[in-house]
């Protein structure tokens, strides 16, 4: 059940009225039993056994910690909650991955190929995000940075709240867990923020996000029909598809969840104006990046095996750039498991894992270069132009992220992005082929003016927050701008019966 269906704002009404009508105390409670309702109605209901176990095996988990301070019984624990969650998740997701792998290898030399066939698997809704957020907690609880959870019903609504399921944020409990317990009294402010959030949300979702993926989809459905500037083209709206499609999904999962009084973490913080790809990965999934590193990254710097070869690595090649090289080796696999997580084929690997491990080892081995250089040339490295170009190149370089992200395969991408830096056919910016791409002269302008509006308060974000600028003002300006808004998203986006609106991108992981 999509966000941005008419069944589901009925369906969301309904809660929101029954969630302030009920006792205080029983608000967690009416949230977990909704949350079940639309897992129910999303789908087949068989699929609700997977949170549910993961939820369970959690708990089972936390209570052994929580009975007993022996270090190996607490190990145990841990290990056995790592297995199943984990274990599942490769399963349901990656299990194929592996075989095609397997497969490729074999065909690489020369032997029979498809010797084990693929397997295929119902997949849960959000699997990847209910499982991080659990197991995370399951980590800091072995850590003791958690309390244990007693109640296995909580734990069940920290792990199955509905706005998150879809497409996160990742949850940390020891941070946004006991928040849905507590009882909220209805808060004007807030209920309006919300929904004002939401609000914004449909105008990325359904008035940007749609036409991005008419052109997208003309394109890289016939990638060998296109070349050159249609490729960048396609390329920098898919772009701004995701962008739009995963942050405005986003902020109405942060805004439903404001009208209920909760407050989730921020996922996006304007990620297109980072001037480094460091600092683009803070930007964008933020909460997937702060698990990475708690869970992944610190704790594999931690092994004996690291640390040995830290030791190694420095005695070899000198302290600075013996510890360098360890946080290279490290940041390899902390990038494949980001790329795995995207989704269980190669070019998630490459798109969104490995090649951005290489944009970060060469602009760190590289900094002191162009440090120099800049000095050099006496060139004010913090300037509106350098910074200017920063963020261009960053986006650019994300750019081609993109393209194996979103081809039908590793092989399609590489031919795209061959086909965009060999062909020269910058003539059809000019000659109105832009508009054969599947967005009309009175349609592109629609999503150019739209994107406009989406840079405008982008900027205006750096500074202070909208929403908090536009309730200063006067009733009538106030209500004007959200009511223009309003209509600006009924009448000019992409919804409704006949229409299949694009599902959201990041639903499936």
């Amino acid at each position: 059940m999509s966000f941005t269906s008419f069944y589901f704002l009925c369906f969301y009404a309904c809660i929101l009225i029954i969630y302030y009508l009920i006792p205080a105390k029983l608000q967690w409670v009416f949230l977990l039993v909704s949350s079940i309702a639309y897992y129910l109605l999303s789908g087949n209901g068989i699929l609700i056994l997977y949170p549910l176990a993961a939820c369970l095996t959690a708990y089972a988990g936390i209570f052994v910690m929580g009975r007993t301070s022996d270090g190996r019984k607490r190990r145990t624990a841990l290990v056995f909650v790592i297995l199943l969650l984990i274990g599942s998740l490769f399963v349901l997701k990656y299990v194929n991955f592996g075989i095609n792998t397997i497969n490729g290898v074999m065909g690489i030399l020369g032997w029979k190929q498809n010797v084990i066939s693929g397997f295929h698997f119902l997949i849960p809704l959000g699997i990847s995000f209910y499982t991080f957020s659990i197991l995370g907690y399951v980590i800091d609880v072995y850590n003791q940075i958690a309390e244990p959870q007693k109640n296995f019903f909580k734990m069940a609504l920290y792990g199955m709240y509905f706005p998150a399921i879809l497409f996160g944020p990742v949850l940390r409990y020891r941070e946004d867990g006991e928040q849905f317990f507590q009882p909220h009294p209805f808060d004007y402010k807030q209920v309006t923020f919300g929904f004002q959030r939401m609000l914004w949300g449909f105008f990325k979702t359904l008035v940007i996000s749609e036409r991005m993926n008419l052109v997208v989809n003309t394109v890289y459905d016939n990638y060998l029909g296109y070349s050159g500037v249609y490729i960048w083209i396609a390329t920098i709206c898919y772009a701004f598809q995701l962008y739009t499609n995963f942050s405005g999904g986003m902020d109405i999962a942060l805004g439903i969840s404001q009208t209920f009084g909760l407050k989730l973490p921020e996922n996006f913080e304007r990620p297109f104006f980072a001037k480094t790809i460091s600092e683009y990965w803070r930007r964008w999934h933020i909460t997937l990046g702060v698990w990475m590193r708690e869970y992944v990254f610190y704790p594999l710097l931690r092994t004996q095996v690291f640390s040995k070869l830290g030791r190694k690595c420095k005695e070899k090649f000198g302290k600075k750039r013996g510890k360098q090289l360890t946080t290279f080796a490290a940041m390899f696999i902390l990038w494949f498991t980001v790329g795995i997580w995207h989704g269980g084929d190669w070019k998630f690997v490459i798109g969104s894992g490995l090649l951005h491990w290489f944009y970060i080892v060469m602009g760190e081995l590289l900094n002191p270069v162009y440090g120099r250089i800049m000095q050099k040339c006496r060139i004010n490295s913090d300037g509106w132009f350098v910074n200017g170009w920063r963020v261009l190149r960053t986006f650019l370089l994300a750019n081609i992220g993109f393209v194996f992200f979103r081809a039908d395969s590793t092989a399609a991408a590489c031919h795209m992005l061959a086909s965009a830096f060999c062909v020269g056919n910058i003539g059809v910016l000019f000659d109105g082929s832009l508009f054969l791409l599947g967005l009309d002269f009175i349609e592109f302008t629609i999503a150019a003016v739209s994107l406009l509006i989406l840079f405008a308060v982008s900027l205006l974000q750096q500074k202070e927050g909208v929403r908090e600028r536009i309730a200063r003002k006067n009733i009538v300006i106030r209500w004007g701008i959200w009511y223009a808004l309003l209509f600006y998203v009924i009448l000019l986006g992409y919804y409704g019966p006949g229409y299949s609106a694009v599902e959201f991108i990041y639903q499936g992981f």
